[in-house]
């Protein structure tokens, strides 16, 4: 977001009657309605895409559909939540609900569309807009503590697929305990070479650090509350979590998947891993590449992707559907169209900046890595 952007102060949502919000509602809807046909006459294949909704979405039953939707919203409004308690500890008085919900819901929709997770830079520059005094470091600082649940208990997850898988004790020190011994030079080499590896990751990460940190410590202020940061962030996340494996669990039933507690966690951790290595818009094909791995044990290939498909396209459409609603209720037709279009704008060019500029910081050092101050 420029710096004349924020410094106007947060976007208020407009007084509007709730008439006038219903009739806007239906505008929106209309105008998507009129968007898809001009994606389809310029060579877009939205009709494939939504036929093959149509024929997931009808291979199971519609209370599933209905129930994983109910859970997806669960989780989306509850994660926006533990974002609401960072940013209201942050800059209190500076924020309602309603509008950190609707930029949440924005961000999540638009990622199930964008690659590189543009629509979380989307989310941040949102916030800088809406929320009063905020500034894209301190946002920056909130949503590292905003992932601290998730990188918790994402490791814990990969910990137990790794014990989980038969054998994996023995290949790390069979007969590799041998090859160790018998090429002691490569072996300490190689270690020399990843702690000489962290360490310059360490003092590049250090000065960006201590750049960013004036401005962003106040996005990180819960943290030194504990019992707030307790009752505010981490328990929402915690139910908003559940949520999402509560989407998992309707989905896997629907298509006669075994519900076990092994099943639901390596249809997490491939999810996990499939965000991570992600190159396409919302993880298309990847995901169901990776859920058909995960689940191989469970059932067979054609029934793993189906359920992968429908899972993705159904929450897919529900996110979208979700955003609309909340942005035009939260912000109005117009408002809300301005802040999506040029937070849409400034995250792509956001992106492209931080990505150069880690180049540069491992490219020429210190020196350059201090470019890396988001402003």
């Amino acid at each position: 977001m420029s710096e004349a952007t924020v410094a106007a102060g947060p976007v208020a949502p407009e007084p509007v009657s709730k008439r006038r919000r219903v009739v806007r509602i239906v505008s929106w809807v209309v105008g998507l309605a009129v968007l898809l046909v001009v994606l389809e006459l310029a060579g877009v294949n939205v009709r494939d895409w939504l036929r093959q909704l149509w024929d997931s979405v009808t291979e199971i039953s519609l209370a599933y559909v209905v129930l994983g939707c109910i859970f997806q919203c669960l989780q989306t409004t509850l994660t926006a939540l533990g974002w609401y308690g960072i940013l209201r500890y942050a800059y209190p008085g500076g924020v309602t609900f309603m509008p950190v919900l609707a930029a949440y819901a924005t961000g999540v929709a638009l990622n199930g569309f964008l690659p590189a997770n543009i629509g979380t830079f989307v989310t941040l520059l949102m916030y800088v807009a809406i929320v009063r005094g905020a500034t894209f470091p301190g946002i920056l600082a909130g949503y590292v503590v905003q992932k601290i649940f998730y990188l918790v208990i994402g490791t814990l997850i990969y910990v137990y697929l790794f014990l989980a898988i038969a054998g994996s004790f023995d290949f790390q020190f069979g007969n590799e305990k041998d090859a160790v011994l018998n090429h002691p030079v490569l072996v300490l080499g190689t270690i020399g070479g990843a702690i000489f590896l962290l360490v310059i990751l360490a003092r590049i990460f250090w000065t960006w650090v201590k750049k960013m940190w004036a401005k962003a410590k106040q996005g990180a202020a819960i943290l030194s509350d504990l019992h707030t940061y307790v009752k505010w962030v981490l328990l929402p996340q915690a139910g908003g979590y559940l949520a999402k494996v509560m989407v998992i669990i309707v989905f896997l039933a629907a298509y006669s998947i075994p519900v076990t507690f092994g099943s639901v966690m390596a249809v997490l951790g491939s999810n996990q891993l499939a965000n991570i290595l992600s190159i396409t818009p919302g993880g298309v094909g990847v995901n169901q590449a990776f859920n058909t791995f995960a689940l191989d044990s469970y059932t067979s290939s054609t029934t793993a992707t189906a359920y992968s498909i429908s899972q993705q396209l159904v929450t897919t459409a529900f996110n979208v559907g979700y955003a609309l609603v909340l942005v035009c209720v939260v912000f109005g037709w117009s408002g809300g169209s301005k802040l999506v279009k040029s937070s849409y704008v400034d995250a792509k060019e956001k992106a492209a900046e931080m990505k150069a500029d880690r180049g540069k910081a491992f490219a020429g050092g210190d020196d350059s890595a201090s470019t890396g101050e988001a402003t």
